[in-house]
């Protein structure tokens, strides 16, 4: 009878191991949650960069009219009354722009 009990605990124990190391919510399942918790937490820390950093950029534009100013200037092309505009451009690009048209 003792043998029988042994017999069963041993097949129980050993159909648990499989369970844990093999079966679909074993180790491997868990070590790819660990994987992708930390991406997660890398594409957050970077995130929480970018954040710092456009809140930083709205606190100067608020806050600072030079700031305004300059990017009116660089990414809004804008000019002040009794400026003139210049535009320099390069030969080799515009050579290869005249041949398109």
């Amino acid at each position: 009878m003792w043998r029988w009990i042994a017999l069963g605990l041993i097949v129980l124990f050993l159909t648990l191991q499989w369970k844990l190391w093999v079966g679909s919510d074993g180790m491997r399942e868990v070590h790819a949650l660990r994987e992708s918790v930390s991406r997660l937490r890398e594409e957050n820390a970077q995130l929480r960069r970018r954040n710092q950093a456009l809140e930083a950029d709205v606190k100067d534009l608020k806050h600072n009219g030079q700031a305004v100013e300059s990017r009116a200037r660089s990414e809004l092309g804008l000019i002040k009354p009794g400026e003139t505009f210049y535009q320099v451009v390069n030969p080799a690009s515009a050579a290869s722009n005249a041949g398109r048209h």
